[in-house]
């Protein structure tokens, strides 16, 4: 037996671990080498897509240029083949033949339009895009006025929830300016806003422009009006970029009717005016409009025209005025109403949660009135301002249904008058600044004391054969005895301011009625509507309670005079201090100067980008008044008399 003990050779777990180690690493490498092959694979897939992607770039670019080029050859083709045509046919008149229609077009229908298979020219397809959104849209409880405007004028802004020109700002697109208005089944919903309206944007396009209105300021005649923005016109008008365009398209020029071979004269009253043609051209004499009229292709004298602004004079009548932009002013949202101070110094604007006030002058910013205490999410459109007489204080009307007063010099809100159950879309002061006027969607006109810092009476409407009475625009007269209101019922109503009793229930727009003036007189009523027209009434006398009365012949009517010549909604009418000149905002973006006296048109002015929501007359006898538009805009013009002429 061995001294030594002998155990059996078994490999020690050491080495164990170590093959397994192996393993392990061996497997590894093989998935990094795995890792790498599918990286190196998809970079290069990476790499082919980048590559076809930028080759199909340069394919689209390549089609864009190829496609701009065959657009000017196109245009330039156009051009020679017009010129060669209009050569052909002045010798063909020289020859003593008419010229022939062109290739593809009919006779004309009556209208000026003809049945043509091609699709009209650039600078007529805004025009007729207007035409396809003249019904406001309703306006009831929830709706809002601006919501729907401008998109279009947004335009786009067809759509809209409110009258037109009380549209929403626009998000692109000619923005009519929007707000909201009572419901009315009358009322088919517009583009804004913005009328908005669909408002305008602030680059002009298209957008709702309807119109929210503000009350008259004190010691002034015009009137308080509601409109939308397309949408953001808060609803509004087509983009257009000329002047021309932004005029609508030219008229088609006519042959004279007139038994000597010249263009048979208007009637009387009317203030249409017959377009140039050409010697070469045939047919009957087409009167129109200056709305209607090329800008491009109108006299010298004829036209006024600033950096991105110009004014048509009517050449049938005597030209008393010049007018001048001396302050344009932008703001974030549309600017749904303008209203100057009683004294000329200050001008207020009203636009999306805030009310700026801007010296005249200068058009420097003296203040923002901002309630900070409301809800920060959403639109709150203040749709009418309007200074006290003394101009230490300013009522403002908003989407909120409250009516602020706020004390101008601390910047701090004095009280608020609540009870409105819908928005408030006007508001007027009267000249001695004890009561003040609101009108709202809830179909009610309503008189607040301001010494007793209390409502005095509620004036609903309640007519059975109306639909949808909802107030867009209330007035006090000059002499603080009568309110005036305009409705979506197309009425125009008369009540007496200290007893709340009916005096006038006028009839005879066929739309809706979204602004109400004063003349000076006190006696005379103007209202613009959405029927493109701009009625004078005659007030009558009643039965003497109220101690009011006017003398006129009732056989011919309260309506003295109707005013045509805008190509779209009439939103905002105003008058002078003087009592010689009305004013009227529309939302074919043009504002018009007419004679009260003989019911012509002094001059047209286009100036804005989207429909005109808002004008007011200065009424401190300084001859200006200033603009508020879907455009996101407020001007400030002159309208002095011409020298060596009186108005």
């Amino acid at each position: 037996m061995s001294v030594y003990s002998h155990r059996p050779v078994v490999p020690g777990p050491q080495n164990r671990i170590i093959e397994m180690l192996d393993a392990i690493r061996a497997e590894f490498d093989q998935l990094v080498r795995d890792v790498y092959l599918n990286k190196t694979e998809k970079e290069n897939i990476e790499h082919k897509m980048t590559t076809q992607l930028q080759e199909m770039h340069n394919f689209q670019q390549n089609l864009l240029e190829i496609e701009r080029q065959q657009q000017a050859m196109k245009k330039q083709y156009e051009e020679e083949i017009a010129r060669l045509r209009q050569q052909l046919e002045q010798a063909q008149v020289r020859a003593g033949h008419p010229p022939p229609p062109p290739p593809g077009s009919n006779s004309n229908n009556g209208n000026g339009n003809t049945n043509s298979p091609h699709p009209p020219p650039p600078h007529q397809q805004p025009q007729q895009q207007q035409q396809q959104q003249q019904q406001p849209p309703s306006i009831g409880p929830g709706s809002n006025y601006f919501g729907g405007i401008m998109n279009a004028h947004g335009n786009g802004n067809s759509q809209q929830q409110g009258p037109p020109g009380l549209m929403a700002p626009p998000q692109g697109g000619d923005h009519a300016v929007p707000p909201h208005y009572p419901s009315s089944s009358q009322a088919p919903p517009p583009p804004p806003p913005g009328s908005a309206p669909g408002y305008m944007n602030g680059s002009g396009q298209q957008g709702y422009g309807y119109p929210p209105r503000g009350g008259p300021s004190p010691g002034t005649p015009s009137s308080s009006h509601a409109t939308p923005i397309s949408n953001n016109d808060p609803a509004g008008t087509p983009k257009r970029q000329s002047a021309s365009s932004m005029n609508g398209p030219p008229m088609p020029s006519a042959a004279s009717g007139g038994p000597s071979g010249g263009p048979p004269p208007p009637p009387p009253g009317n203030n249409a005016m017959v377009a140039q043609r050409p010697k070469n051209q045939m047919g009957p004499s087409t009167p129109v409009g200056l709305a209607d009229v090329d800008p491009d292709n109108v006299p010298p004298n004829m036209k006024v025209e600033g950096r991105d602004w110009f004014a048509l004079f009517n050449p049938k009548t005597t030209r008393y005025l010049k007018v001048d932009l001396l302050h344009s002013i932008d703001h974030s949202s549309v600017v749904c109403c303008v209203k100057f101070s009683a004294d000329g110094r200050w001008m207020a604007a009203g636009c999306n949660r805030a009310t700026y006030i801007y010296d005249v002058s200068t058009s420097a910013l003296s203040c923002v009135l901002q309630d900070d205490s409301v809800q920060k999410d959403g639109d709150l459109y203040i749709r009418s301002v309007c200074f006290s007489p003394d101009g230490k204080y300013l009522a403002t009307g908003a989407e909120d249904k409250q009516i602020r007063i706020w004390d101008i010099e601390r910047r701090q809100i004095r009280n608020v008058f609540r009870g409105h159950e819908q928005d408030i879309y006007s508001l007027d002061f009267s000249r001695d600044g004890r009561v003040i006027v609101s009108g709202s969607g809830d179909r009610t006109v309503r008189i607040w004391s301001m010494t007793e810092q209390k409502e005095m009476h509620c004036i609903p409407i309640q007519d059975l054969d109306q639909k949808d009475p909802g107030v867009t625009s209330v007035a006090i007269s000059p002499d603080s005895r009568l309110v005036a209101a305009g409705s979506l019922d197309k009425m125009v109503r008369v009540w007496d301011i200290h007893t709340g009793q009916p005096l006038e229930r006028l009839e005879g727009h066929k739309d809706s009625v979204y602004s109400v003036a004063f003349m000076p007189d006190g006696r005379t009523l103007v209202s613009g509507s959405l029927d493109k027209t701009i009625k004078m009434w005659q007030l009558g006398t009643n039965d003497g309670r109220s101690g009011y009365g006017v003398d006129r012949d009732r056989s011919k009517g309260p309506c003295k005079m109707t005013f045509t010549g805008h190509k779209d909604f009439v939103l905002s009418v105003a008058c002078t201090p003087d009592g010689n000149w009305i004013v009227s905002g529309s939302k074919d973006r043009g504002v018009q100067f007419w004679d009260p006296r003989t019911g012509q048109t002094q001059f047209m002015l286009q100036g804005h980008k989207n429909s005109v929501i808002s004008v007011a007359i200065s009424p401190s006898g300084r001859p200006l008044f200033a603009t508020g538009s879907g455009d996101n805009r407020a001007r400030i013009w002159s309208y002095e008399p011409q020298p060596h002429r009186k108005c």
